[in-house]
């Protein structure tokens, strides 16, 4: 059952970032607005006894891009929110980083992805180092680390023996993938939470996709999002979407980017092409979070949990978007994660996650909506071990049954919830 939140969720990011401030001279949190950047900036300044610039404030903005040499020369680490909104601050981060680049100099936070901003992408090239903020993990809001990425790079059959029948039904995983993880709306009544939904996309698309770019056509923008929510885990076809939508390839992928640029929605890469020819190359695409997903499809929970094949379908494609986004959220707080895509080859075998990490090796997911797994479903995962050879250290089958089991060498089961359950 999803429950409703209040107060301050402890972030699994708030240590990683601190880490990083301790190694790099300008550390960027980017991720989507109202995810909670803004109190783990606040966070990070009083561990740091920082100064924090809101730029989102208006009197602070216009202090800020008056004279932002006065405000970036202070001494010890200085915090800077929603950065993009006055860009000019950059160049004087990056003439103040040439007299001093000691670590932990500059936190930044923004709304829009930084190298979407033409103007001041290339300011701190080399001395920036960016973490994505997510919606807040399963793990998070169960008070639980969930760190099955990192524990079956590790020891896979440890983690399988481990792990104990899970007790989630699908009725309570439906619930969690249309609940999603943006704290505000999680902070409201279930019933309420749709129109929360509405209006956090109306202002995305209103204000911060048109501070990075002159598009006035909001309608056009709202109904391409609607049609890639609704190709959501599935391999991008930008021509396809362009076409239905009466847009040329051009501008379709131009606006597609502006929606990636303000995390509504992300490319997953193909991954693998270094395997032979054989390996396809298109990115799949994903709605950033399940219930932004589940709103812009009005997939409620009711309907998701039909039995009729179109119900079972979209249920397919959400609850792959739901667990790829919850272990994306664990990879981004490992160091060592050197590389996240899908693997899929021309004759349509698909490996949902591919994990690599800095040595090579990879731990590989399947996401399966049913009950059981049967031999033909590990079909892929044996392909993919094939091909990759003692890099795969283990290929995952989720599913939404109870068990736990190894399959056979390298391939196992496990029930979804061990992501955010898994010790």
């Amino acid at each position: 059952m999803v429950q409703q939140i209040s107060g301050v969720v402890a972030r699994h990011v708030l240590p990683v970032a601190l880490e990083r401030i301790a190694d790099d001279p300008v550390l960027l949190l980017e991720g989507p607005r109202t995810v909670g950047k803004s109190t783990l900036l606040r966070q990070l300044a009083e561990a740091r006894g920082a100064i924090l610039l809101d730029l989102d404030d208006p009197a602070t903005r216009e202090a800020v891009a008056a004279d932002p040499a006065l405000f970036v020369s202070a001494p010890g680490t200085v915090c800077v929110d929603e950065y993009q909104r006055a860009p000019v601050v950059l160049d004087a981060i990056k003439a103040e980083l040439n007299r001093d680049s000691r670590p932990g100099r500059f936190v930044l936070a923004g709304s829009a992805r930084h190298d979407s901003l033409p103007q001041v992408a290339q300011a701190l090239t080399g001395r920036l180092s960016r973490l994505t903020v997510y919606p807040l993990s399963q793990g998070e809001l169960m008070g639980t680390r969930g760190e099955l990425v990192a524990s079956l790079f590790e020891d896979p059959v440890k983690v399988v023996a481990a792990e104990p029948i899970s007790t989630t039904t699908r009725e309570e995983y439906i619930e969690r993938l249309v609940a999603g993880g943006f704290p505000m709306a999680l902070a409201r009544r279930p019933s309420s939470r749709g129109r929360w939904f509405d209006d956090y996309v109306a202002l995305t698309l209103e204000r911060d996709v048109r501070e990075l770019s002159r598009v006035r056509q909001g309608a056009v923008l709202r109904a391409l999002l609607s049609r890639l929510a609704s190709q959501t885990a599935q391999v991008l076809n930008i021509d396809a979407v362009a076409r239905d939508l009466g847009m040329d390839h051009t501008t379709a992928e131009s606006y597609t980017r502006l929606l990636e640029a303000v995390f509504l929605v992300f490319r997953l890469p193909a991954w693998g092409k270094a395997l032979g020819s054989r390996t396809a190359a298109r990115p799949k695409l994903h709605v950033l979070d399940s219930g932004v997903a589940a709103r812009l499809g009005r997939l409620s929970a009711e309907r998701l949990g039909r039995r009729d094949p179109t119900a079972l379908t979209e249920l397919g494609h959400l609850l792959e978007t739901f667990v790829v986004g919850e272990l994306m959220k664990s990879a981004s707080w490992l160091d060592r994660v050197a590389v996240v895509g899908h693997w899929r080859t021309h004759d349509d075998d698909e490996v949902d996650l591919v994990v690599e990490r800095d040595d090579g090796t990879i731990v590989a997911f399947e996401v399966k909506a049913a009950g059981r797994v049967s031999g033909d479903d590990l079909g892929p995962l044996r392909k993919l071990r094939a091909r990759t050879g003692e890099r795969f250290v283990a290929g995952v089958v989720l599913y939404t049954g109870q068990r736990s089991y190894s399959y056979e060498s390298r391939l196992h089961v496990l029930p979804i919830e061990c992501i955010w359950k898994s010790r």
